[in-house]
């Protein structure tokens, strides 16, 4: 008899996540049957936070376009970390922000030190550095956080854009166009029957 699989995922998000990094996410975690519990510091279900689109267009960095509201699914103050099977970090320029919130360090340190699924994407790293849960990881990031990521004690894996890190419970990306094995990798840490 296959057991239930706990269906929750959680996503932390804020002004100015990176668009396709939470949309798509999202939408695909959806679509498998996962409930994906957004959260952001200061605010409530139903209020929504502005995404920004990053793109790849020839220049030195990234360019950023407005994106899209989107709307959050449940409170940041009532989130309980052990309620849910995996949790997502989605990159942009609110990682700057959110890696000050105490919470969102402590939502992350749970999830890291209980060795549960955790998924991080471009700029998501920050978090994990701020947690300082990844000395000894191997782990990839936007090339602009390998830094960061050496400065916390972790090995940074510089990987082609379409790649994913697997260390242990840990998932990593450097940018968008790693969603396919990004997701993959962390549904599979999740329930390794769900793709089968």
């Amino acid at each position: 008899m296959k057991r239930p699989r706990q269906n929750k995922i959680l996503m932390i998000v804020g002004d100015y996540s990176e668009d396709y990094e939470v949309m798509v996410p999202f939408q695909a975690l959806s679509m498998l049957g996962f409930t994906v519990e957004t959260v952001c510091p200061g605010k409530r279900k139903g209020e929504t936070i502005r995404t920004a689109i990053h793109d790849f267009e020839g220049d030195q960095t990234y360019s950023e376009k407005p994106g899209h509201l989107f709307g959050l699914t449940a409170s940041f103050a009532s989130v309980s970390p052990e309620d849910h099977a995996g949790l997502y970090l989605a990159g942009g320029r609110a990682c700057e922000y959110l890696r000050l919130d105490a919470q969102v360090l402590a939502i992350v340190r749970a999830f890291m030190t209980e060795n549960r699924p955790v998924a991080a994407i471009c700029h998501g790293a920050q978090l994990l550095t701020a947690a300082d849960v990844v000395r000894g990881r191997r782990l990839t990031a936007y090339p602009a956080v390998e830094p960061e990521v050496t400065a916390a004690g972790a090995h940074f894996v510089a990987t082609a854009p379409e790649q994913t890190v697997i260390d242990g419970n840990l998932a990593t990306a450097p940018a968008w166009p790693g969603h396919p094995t990004l997701m993959r990798a962390f549904v599979s840490l999740i329930d390794p029957d769900i793709l089968n």
